[in-house]
């Protein structure tokens, strides 16, 4: 059992580390918040905004993994003040942006920045929760997703509305003023694996001599590809839901926004307690408990994405809550897979393995989800519109059409999650 100086250590860090994935989260989300200004004052289509955050993260997932291994060797502390302040600079450089190629740079810079977030972060708690609290230390974490998207979106559409895109863009980097000092005084823990989170009964580890053991994991690699799928579904429903309720709903920008943030924010935390709560409830030595039932939250999210989205024009009031609803079981698997990962992995080899994850599921999974959506909204409008020219209106039909991929892979994600738990059983046969 540990004492109660034990748990006092461990919640500054832990404090912090949420912080700063929630500017993590809102930085990345923000231009999510201003797409259809975006639209109208560099003329864009829906492929090149899916394309704003495709080469986000194939940047960000490429940088992952040499990021993620220095992780492993270097202070954490340090690479994420480094990573922090640069992301939060371009995002706050890309408000001056005078054309969409300018706009792009900008986001490959962020992207960079905030490929150090996840790998040193998640390493870090790994070595200071025990194993047991460690779902629950998990979901904390990735709480930070839902607030930061909840004040992204509640926060930048009326900015943006009152005052302008580009103000929007400004107000998201001032945070890192006050984190950066604040991650700077923390105390990092030892040498890793040395923690609390040290000493839990898992598989065989090989030493920490690079990232080549996770290889001979096949639990990890269906990990990593439910990672890629859970992420082509969030990534699409963050860039394109808040343009779905205005083009096709009627909804202000800054009614989109400050919808999209609180009703994403309201069902991502509770998504996230659930995770936490139950999570660790039913975790055993295998960790088949935690795969299946962010299997079987996944499930769940599908009908109810897809009732949201068929709903006729001017029901945003039912439309809204239906789709929040399965946004929320989708952001339970955040708490529940990684703490799976943590078990299974190493403690020397975990900040290889989330940027390993990272790499592999922001190319295969978030990179597409964007892209794939707008250019099937650009590919539906033109079929609506027929021979003559596109309008507002047949936009706002490819959008809707567009937007069924996120029950679609909602299925595939509870698929794959199940094939891990699976997995999970071989890599730890029972005793």
């Amino acid at each position: 059992m540990e004492d109660e100086a034990g748990v006092r250590r461990r919640w500054p860090p832990l404090v912090v580390l949420f912080l700063v994935n929630v500017l993590n989260f809102y930085d990345r989300q923000a231009l999510g918040a201003v797409t259809e200004p975006l639209r109208r004052e560099f003329h864009l289509s829906d492929t090149q905004l899916g394309a704003l955050t495709t080469v986000f993260t194939v940047l960000y997932a490429v940088a992952g993994v040499p990021l993620g291994r220095l992780a492993d060797t270097w202070s954490r502390k340090r690479l994420l003040a480094i990573g922090t302040a640069v992301w939060a600079g371009l995002t706050g450089l890309g408000g001056l942006a005078v054309s969409y190629g300018m706009l792009l740079t900008t986001r490959l810079g962020v992207g960079i920045g905030e490929a150090v977030c996840a790998p040193a972060a998640t390493s870090w708690i790994g070595d200071v929760v025990p194993p047991g609290r460690r779902a629950r230390a998990m979901a904390w974490f990735m709480m930070a997703v839902p607030v930061g998207g909840m004040l992204s979106f509640a926060v930048t559409g009326p900015v943006a509305q009152a005052h302008g895109w580009r103000v929007a863009l400004a107000l998201a980097a001032l945070p890192a003023a006050a984190l950066v000092p604040a991650l700077m005084c923390l105390r990092e823990p030892g040498a890793r694996g040395q923690g609390p989170g040290a000493g839990e009964q898992q598989a065989p580890r090989p030493p920490s001599s690079g990232p080549w053991p996770l290889l001979k994991l096949p639990a990890f690699w269906w990990i990593v590809a439910s990672g890629a799928v859970v992420n082509f579904v969030l990534y699409s429903f963050s860039t394109f839901l808040p343009a779905f309720l205005t083009r096709f709903h009627g909804l202000s920008v800054a009614r989109a926004g400050f919808w999209t943030g609180i009703g994403s924010g309201v069902a991502g935390i509770l998504g996230a307690l659930a995770a936490g709560f139950f999570g660790d409830r039913v975790s055993d030595r295998r960790g088949r408990g935690r795969m299946s039932l962010a299997g079987g939250a996944a499930l769940l999210a599908a009908p109810l994405a897809f009732c949201a989205i068929r709903l006729p024009a001017g029901r945003a009031a039912l439309a809204i809550p239906l789709i929040m609803a399965a946004y929320g079981l989708l952001q339970s698997y955040y708490g529940l897979v990684y703490a799976a990962m943590q078990d299974l992995v190493a403690p020397g080899l975990r900040g290889a393995a989330m940027g390993t994850y990272f790499m592999a599921m922001y190319l295969c999974g978030a990179s597409f989800g964007p892209l794939v959506t707008g250019g099937l909204s650009d590919h539906f409008a033109r079929a609506t519109a027929g021979s003559g020219a596109i309008t507002e209106a047949a936009r706002a039909l490819g959008l809707r059409q567009a937007m069924y991929v996120i029950p679609a892979f909602s299925l595939a994600l509870a698929a794959v999650l199940w094939a891990g738990a699976r997995a999970m059983d071989a890599a730890n046969p029972p005793e």
